[in-house]
């Protein structure tokens, strides 16, 4: 593990001295960090964490240490503040995998409703991966060791030569070409980046909402690939189901018989991107999000691959709130549009 130098000596051969900033008040500084770095470091955070909320907090962490740094001796701001998240991230993902060891059922990321596109590097940003924060790569991410994963993302999404990730990393150049060389082959192998328009991402959506709230099980199978996979993360907090459930057909069964229980019938959907995917969260009668779907569109046209469910109340709590029902009757059959993925009596 490299060690954290955040003292400005740490930073000074990263690159030709920065001209030195004409305001040094704290607020011109915490504009300049906000304006110019917290995006592409929150990036950064949450493709190595999977977690919005541990990814803002190592943004702000790294900003009070920069606080404390004499911004006039870094040659480059922005070398140096990647080099201390990625650090941070590194030392979180220690005490990470000993949660994960414990963690009961599947691991999703916390989700990224309507904003995903807020967390690429920049606007910008052409690389390859650089605008992907889908669920599907972000668990390919996760099976990767941390050091591969950090060497993978400055390389792939943050476009650094090896040298410059030799020097976030401790690492010869030679070694982060080895580990970003062999993240890479595992993404490739596990990962089919695949690129749909805004049109077939509502026409996924359409065709799965139909069928779900007409309790049409061979309609959602055929919406589904043969070899589709649902995986519902409740954290060990509210019931999931607890392993991955792969066949589409019987993810339609399940997915049906979920919509049909009493306990959905007061839930609400709204559509939502979900990582960038087509779905929606699911509220109660009270407007407090119950859980998100996201919805993977297949290679083959017109058809879903996987379902994702986030569940676990620790990971919505930053989703945005309805109202509640002002009248039992105001949404008759919302819960048929609304499946949870518990189990009766959840």
């Amino acid at each position: 593990m490299p060690d954290i130098n955040d003292s400005p000596a740490a930073a000074s051969d990263d690159g030709p001295a920065a001209p030195v900033a004409a305001d040094q008040s704290p607020a011109a500084r915490a504009l300049r960090f906000d304006r110019e770095h917290a995006r592409a470091l929150r990036a950064l955070a949450y493709r190595m964490l999977g977690s919005r909320a541990e990814a803002e907090d190592l943004v702000q962490e790294a900003w009070l240490r920069w606080a404390d740094v004499d911004e006039t001796a870094v040659r480059h701001a922005g070398a140096f503040l990647s080099r201390l998240v990625t650090n941070l991230c590194l030392d979180r993902l220690q005490s990470a995998a000993m949660r994960r060891e414990q963690y009961v059922g599947v691991w999703l990321p916390e989700p990224l409703v309507d904003e995903a596109s807020e967390w690429s590097p920049s606007p910008e940003a052409q690389a390859e991966f650089a605008q992907d924060v889908s669920v599907a790569f972000m668990l390919t991410l996760e099976r990767l060791s941390p050091l591969e994963r950090a060497a993978f993302l400055l390389h792939e999404v943050f476009e650094l030569d090896f040298d410059e990730i030799a020097r976030r990393l401790g690492r010869s150049a030679a070694a982060c070409r080895q580990l970003a060389s062999r993240a890479r082959q595992h993404v490739k192998a596990d990962y089919a980046r695949h690129e749909v328009e805004d049109e077939e991402r509502q026409r996924l959506f359409q065709a799965f909402m139909g069928a779900l709230q007409s309790f049409d099980v061979d309609g959602l199978a055929k919406v589904l690939t043969d070899d589709a996979v649902l995986l519902a993360d409740g954290g060990g907090k509210v019931s999931a189901v607890p392993r991955v459930l792969e066949g589409g057909a019987r993810v339609a069964k399940a997915f049906v018989g979920f919509a049909k229980l009493p306990a959905s019938r007061a839930w609400r959907v709204r559509p939502a991107r979900i990582n960038g995917l087509p779905g929606y969260i699911v509220y109660d009668a009270l407007g407090e999000p119950l859980q998100t779907v996201a919805l993977r569109p297949a290679a083959e046209p017109g058809r879903i691959s996987a379902i994702y469910v986030q569940r676990n109340p620790d990971k919505l709590g930053h989703l945005p709130r309805l109202g509640p029902l002002p009248s039992a009757g105001e949404a008759p059959g919302a819960g048929a549009a609304a499946p949870g993925t518990g189990h009766p009596g959840d």
